[in-house]
């Protein structure tokens, strides 16, 4: 079940699930750093070139992106420790 923010609720998830899920994330590393790569490459070029408001939309978007990357897998690994541990 995903909210409207793109982010799943890990707890309805099995432990197969939730590894099968971060199998993904994780094999989407990549290419993700390859679009926040492109989109700074972008910005960068677009500043250069007397930009003034593509570059700052440019780098916020990219840092979004990341950031919502790196959250989903973090959440995702704290309920499989959650779920692994003896407590």
């Amino acid at each position: 079940m995903e909210n409207p923010f793109g982010t799943k609720d890990y707890g309805h998830l099995t432990l197969d699930e939730l590894r099968d899920e971060e199998k993904k994330l994780k094999s989407q590393r990549i290419p993700m750093a390859i679009f926040v790569g492109f989109l700074v490459g972008i910005a960068i070029y677009s500043a250069t070139h007397n930009g003034k408001f593509l570059p700052v939309i440019l780098m916020i978007t990219a840092f979004m992106i990341g950031r919502n990357a790196t959250n989903k897998l973090r959440n995702l690994q704290a309920e499989i420790q959650r779920r692994n541990s003896p407590f």
